[in-house]
């Protein structure tokens, strides 16, 4: 049978793993289970005595077949990523962690938003190259080192008991090269202080990596994207459960049943829905991944998702020992009538202690027994989890023998439903953000200097409406509006980085002007010389400029390492302003619309933000190309339809090689000088 790809079905990889019934696994199927993601979960109870036995049974095979000693677990060092639960993603210049206004990061902004709406997080992932990488020549590394304040920034994590982890982009092969990969990496680690690195699109490192690294910092833990095969879960202490779709009866997660303290982050990047991811991490006892923002787009968490993040780690944060070292039977005889509603539960039992994690996969509420041995009534929300503990009669008591641990458990569970509890959120609606344009203010202190004016070689488009066809490629940024692979598994071509168009309609209230050519170095100079101007964030400002002049030659080339402020600056000087991306299309198929030497991007006036990205449109195309890999901003000259979203860092790194920027006028009709209107969408 053919398979045909649907962006919105799992993949037959993505799928879990049968495991075979009938007796013993022979040694064939003892291997394929190797290949696993997640273990199917029978559906008939009476079948899952003898699952349990065959999974037992797989586990001893697999790791005396691939010498398996668990060394990298008892790492003093490492011994966090057993527990840590709750993973998040974020962009470096993610406006809950960088505001552009203050020119600083704002870590205790984020902290208060991960403690108020996820009960806080265990680690973040420092996301900082993709998807601006391949702008121009800078690699993966120095989107880490030339960011002013980054170490104090891993610092105020630390302090804050969160683990900081870096991400290393084996793909990046076509960017200005350094040492080689391991030396810079094991370097960045060492002196950023990171605890772990995130392994974009591998899903393990090599071994010799792996020593490196450990050389560098002890203790280094290492996250891979997608399954781990089982002969390096010896070495690798986390691993994300990317694209894992679970059986309707709920599975058991391969590499966490090999290794109870191989830590795994379940991920759905693109779905408005989470409960099911959620609900495999709860009762598998292993954790999530929380990614609001997938590379410039928003995707935030439903309230009801956010809820259950909290009532899970606050759970969990308490019953560690018991996740970790306590008896586990995943899918736990419960009471026929509670399996008939959709709720299936793990036992964890250990020191008198007996947690039941509960799930409810059904749209309605259950309220009722759960299990088959007793009367305990336990409401399990739909889509959502609960738990029930039982402990011995001394268990946790004040000095009794059993574990301090288990007195705060049931103190947690017991009031996880109450009102000062962490309630089951039933709010499943996902929360919209709007990308909206902003406006720019004047900058201060520059006026109209002298020549200011468009010149009567500049490009006039009339007044009046118009309609235009913007060609882009359809990268994980998308465009201006909503997520463009919502609910989809594994965006794959050609849905990803395929040739696409979009229609953009609005209307000049009047004539705009728009300069002929690219800002060049001498003009910029001029206007620096008459104005005095330094930028309020000086870093990378005319960084190829020689003791504060354009070097020898490069004067009439366009002027670049400038960023929206300074073109801003300029063009006010000039007593005009940045054109929008509308404005530079509509001149760019005119007669007199010209490029520089070297081609470069140019900024326009269409800088936006939802609220946690910025981004601008650039027009245009560069002369400069990184090649090797799809994930770079693509490179060439384009004509002047095509549009790239190009995501704003701050601190002074949008300011480039390769990005520069002319002006743009209104012109007076008989109301005035007007500005032009907002382009509708």
């Amino acid at each position: 049978m053919t398979y045909t790809f649907d962006p919105l079905v799992p993949r037959p990889i993505d799928r879990p793993t049968d495991v075979p019934a009938g007796g013993p696994l022979t040694p064939e199927q003892s291997v394929a289970l190797d290949e696993a993601k997640i273990f199917v979960g029978p559906a008939d109870p009476a079948d899952r005595p003898a699952w349990r036995e065959r999974l037992a049974a797989w586990r001893s095979d697999a790791r005396e077949r691939h010498g398996y000693t668990g060394v990298a677990y008892d790492r003093p060092e490492a011994a966090w990523a057993a527990e840590c639960r709750t993973v998040a993603q974020v962009w470096l210049w993610d406006e809950l962690l960088y505001s552009f206004e203050e020119r600083r990061f704002t870590p205790e902004r984020f902290l208060a938003d991960a403690a108020e709406r996820f009960a806080g997080l265990d680690a973040v992932v420092l996301w900082h190259a993709y998807p601006v990488i391949g702008i121009d020549d800078r690699n993966q590394w120095d989107f880490y080192r030339d960011v002013p304040g980054i170490t104090g920034l891993v610092s105020a994590f630390h302090a804050a008991g969160m683990r900081v982890f870096v991400d290393y982009n084996p793909w990046d092969t076509g960017t200005r090269r350094g040492e080689d990969d391991l030396t810079e990496l094991a370097a960045l680690v060492r002196d950023l202080g990171a605890d772990g690195v995130f392994l974009d699109t591998l899903k393990k490192a090599e071994p010799e990596l792996v020593a490196r690294l450990e050389a560098a910092r002890p203790g280094i833990v290492l996250e891979g994207e997608s399954k781990l095969p089982v002969e390096r879960i010896e070495d690798h202490s986390s691993s994300w459960a990317q694209f894992f779709a679970d059986s309707p009866v709920p599975g058991v997660l391969r590499a966490h049943w090999y290794e109870r303290r191989h830590m795994q982050h379940h991920v759905r990047r693109w779905h408005r829905d989470h409960s099911e991811e959620l609900q495999s991490a709860w009762l598998n006892g292993v954790g999530a991944m929380v990614w609001e923002v997938v590379f410039g787009v928003w995707v935030g968490w439903s309230a009801r998702d956010a809820a259950t993040v909290r009532r899970m780690v606050r759970v969990q944060r308490e019953a560690g020992e018991l996740l970790l070292r306590g008896a586990w039977t995943p899918l736990a005889e419960l009471a026929p009538r509670a399996e008939a509603a959709g709720v299936y539960a793990s036992r964890w039992e250990a020191d008198g202690v007996t947690l039941w994690t509960l799930v409810n996969r059904g749209d309605e509420d259950y309220a009722g027994p759960v299990l088959a041995d007793g009367d305990e009534r336990v409401v399990v929300p739909a889509r959502g989890i609960a738990a029930l503990v039982r402990t011995a009669p001394d268990a946790g008591r004040p000095g009794a023998t059993g574990p301090a641990w288990a007195a705060r458990l049931r103190a947690v569970v017991d009031g996880l439903d109450s009102a000062d509890g962490d309630p089951h959120h039933p709010d499943a609606r996902f929360p919209h953000r709007v990308a909206r344009r902003l406006r720019p203010a004047a900058p201060a202190g520059i006026g109209p200097g002298a020549g200011a004016g468009p010149g009567t070689d500049a490009v006039v488009l009339p007044a009046g409406p118009y309609v235009l066809t913007v060609r882009h490629r359809a990268r994980e940024t998308g465009m201006y509006q909503g997520a463009p692979y919502v609910d989809e598994w594994k965006p794959l071509p050609p849905r990803l980085h395929d040739a696409r168009t979009l229609q953009r309609d609005g209307e000049l209230a009047a004539p705009v002007a728009v300069a002929p050519r690219e800002v060049t170095n001498a003009q910029f100079a001029a206007f620096v010389d008459a104005t005095g101007y330094a930028p309020a964030e000086p870093h990378r400002f005319l960084a190829h400029w020689s003791d504060g002049r354009p070097v020898p030659g490069t004067e009439d080339e366009p002027v670049t390492f400038v960023d929206l402020d300074d073109a801003r600056a300029y063009c006010a000087w000039r007593d005009g302003r940045l054109p929008t991306e509308d404005e530079w299309q509509l001149a760019g198929g005119e007669p007199g619309f010209g490029r520089g030497a070297p081609a470069v991007w140019e900024w326009t006036e269409s800088e936006h933000s939802d609220g946690r990205t910025r981004y601008v449109m650039i027009k245009g195309g560069s002369d400069y190309r990184a090649d090797g890999s799809d994930w770079y901003v693509e490179g060439g000259r384009h004509a002047p339809d095509y549009a790239v979203k190009l995501l704003l860092p701050g601190l002074g790194l949008a300011r480039g090689a390769t990005v520069g920027f002319r002006c743009a006028w209104d012109l007076p009709d008989a109301l005035g000088l007007v500005d032009t209107t907002e382009v509708t969408r």
